[in-house]
C-alpha cells in the first residue's frame, strides 16, 4: 500500500514540475521543433535589422547629397561674388586713366604767369591682385558654365554589386543588405571627402577676396581723394 502510494505522489510532482525547469537546448530534449523555429526568427530579424540599416544608411547618404548639392551652389555664388569684386575694382583703372586726363587739362589750365598746377597722389592705382591662386577661379568658371548649359555636377553612386540571383535564405539577405550597406558608406565616405574640399575652397576663396577689397578700398579712397583735390582746383579756376 506503501508503496503504491510513493508511486503515486512521484508521477504526481514529475506533471507539476513547470516547463520553464526544463531546458530546451538540452540535447537529450524532444522539442527540436520549437529549437528550429526559434532559429528561424533569429535568422528573420537578423534580416529584418540588415534592412532597416540599410534604409538608414541610405537616409544618411541622401541627406549628404542635399549637403553636396547646396554646398555646390554656395560655392558657385563665391564665385560670382568674387569675379562681381574684381569687375568693380578693374573699373578703378578706367577712373584712374579719365581722372588723369581730366587732371591734365586742370593743370594747363590757368593765367599766363600762374603756377602749374598738379595734382596731388598718395599712390598709385594697382587695380585687381592677380597674383594669388586662381585654381578656384578656372574651377567655378566651369561650374558657372555648367549651371548655365543645365548640366548636374552630382556625380553619380558607385555601382551597387550585382547578384545573380534572389537570397533564397534568410542568412543569404543579411548578406546582401550587408554588401548595398558598403557600398552605401563608400558614396557617403566619397561625399564627406568632397564637402571637405569644397569648405577648403571657400574658405580660401573668402580670405582672398577679404584681400581684395582692402586693396579696392585703397584704390577707390585714393581716387575720391584726387577727385577732391580735381573740384577744388576747378573752383578756383572758375572764381578768377
Amino acid at each position: 500500500m506503501s508503496a503504491a502510494r510513493s508511486s503515486f505522489f512521484a508521477s504526481s510532482n514529475a506533471k507539476k514540475k513547470p516547463a520553464a525547469a526544463r531546458n530546451p537546448f538540452d540535447s537529450d530534449s524532444d522539442d527540436d521543433g520549437g529549437m528550429a523555429q526559434s532559429v528561424q526568427e533569429l535568422e528573420g530579424y537578423a534580416a529584418y535589422k540588415a534592412e532597416e540599416t540599410t534604409r538608414r544608411v541610405d537616409g544618411c547618404l541622401r541627406v549628404a547629397e542635399e549637403m553636396r548639392d547646396t554646398a555646390s551652389k554656395t560655392l558657385l555664388q563665391v564665385h560670382q561674388q568674387g569675379q562681381q569684386i574684381r569687375r568693380t575694382h578693374a573699373m578703378a583703372l578706367d577712373i584712374d586713366q579719365d581722372l588723369s586726363r581730366g587732371e591734365k587739362l586742370l593743370g594747363d589750365l590757368g593765367g599766363l604767369f600762374s603756377k602749374k598746377w598738379k595734382p596731388k597722389k598718395n599712390g598709385a592705382i594697382r587695380g585687381p591682385m592677380l597674383t594669388r591662386d586662381d585654381s578656384f577661379i578656372r574651377k567655378g568658371s566651369h561650374m558657372e558654365q555648367r549651371h548655365k548649359l543645365g548640366l548636374s555636377d552630382r556625380p553619380r553612386r558607385s555601382n551597387a554589386r550585382q547578384f545573380l540571383s534572389e537570397p533564397t535564405s534568410e542568412l543569404e539577405k543579411v548578406e546582401v543588405e550587408k554588401a548595398k550597406q558598403d557600398d552605401g558608406l563608400s558614396d557617403l565616405s566619397d561625399i564627406l571627402t568632397e564637402l571637405k574640399g569644397m569648405a577648403i575652397d571657400m574658405g580660401t576663396e573668402i580670405e582672398g577676396q577679404t584681400k581684395d577689397l582692402g586693396h579696392a578700398e585703397k584704390d577707390f579712397d585714393e581716387l575720391n581723394y584726387r577727385v577732391k583735390g580735381a573740384n577744388t582746383r576747378t573752383r578756383r579756376l572758375l572764381g578768377r
